[in-house]
């Protein structure tokens, strides 16, 4: 295991938040300070690191602390890692959140997707299903990244999509040579889906070889 890099959560405790106190209150004075600014940022985020051994490891570790004031209070965070050379923000931001997204975009998948529905009998059928639920996901993708961009939903999950554009009640009036969806006056989605289905109707064609 002396190989083996590691990075991860640590909840804290009376020793590491005496640690970090002066972060802490830096970062609140910096928040203080931040509301007499024309534009008031979201958050005030600061960061520091120490070492530190619980009784139970066998040495210390590198502890890393994420000290966040915003207007609903303080987020003060701790993670551990083996991890050497990068600094304190890098780390937190760019791994240890990346690592965080990256399970977020699998629980996507399987509960707003629900891609653990695997219930066939045969392997090979279970994995048909898995891959129409993976292409439903890059469908998702597509819709909101280029459907959906400069939106409110420009950054939702599938959850979010499905209720706000797909679950909604309409009439249905089929015609000849066309079907009609009427929405309710006041659904609060109707702007957006006019700008979707514009989107979809009059996407840009693609180029001709011949076109200059």
């Amino acid at each position: 295991m002396s190989n083996v890099d590691f990075i991860f959560g640590f909840a804290c405790n009376p020793k590491l938040l005496a640690m970090a106190e002066p972060t802490r209150l830096r970062a609140i004075d910096r928040w203080v300070a931040a509301q007499s600014q024309d534009v008031v940022p979201n958050a005030v985020r600061l960061f520091d690191e120490f070492t530190y051994k619980a009784r139970s490891w066998p040495k210390a570790w590198r502890v890393l602390l994420k000290a966040e004031v915003m207007a609903l209070g303080e987020n003060t965070r701790f993670i551990v890692t083996s991890l050497p050379g990068l600094d304190a923000g890098m780390l937190y931001e760019d791994i240890y959140c990346a690592r965080g997204q990256a399970e977020n975009y699998i629980k996507h998948l399987k509960d707003d997707l629900a891609a653990d529905r695997t219930s066939c009998t045969s392997f090979l059928a279970n994995c048909m299903r898995l891959l129409l639920h993976a292409a439903a996901y890059i469908l998702h993708q597509q819709l909101r990244t280029e459907g959906l961009r400069h939106t409110a939903l420009s950054q939702a999950q599938p959850s979010t999509v499905i209720s706000k554009l797909f679950k909604i009640a309409v009439q249905v009036r089929q015609y000849k040579n066309k079907i009609v969806l009427h929405l309710p006056s006041a659904c609060p989605a109707k702007h957006l889906l006019q700008t979707l289905t514009e989107r979809l109707y009059l996407s840009t064609p693609a180029r001709s070889l011949n076109s200059s």
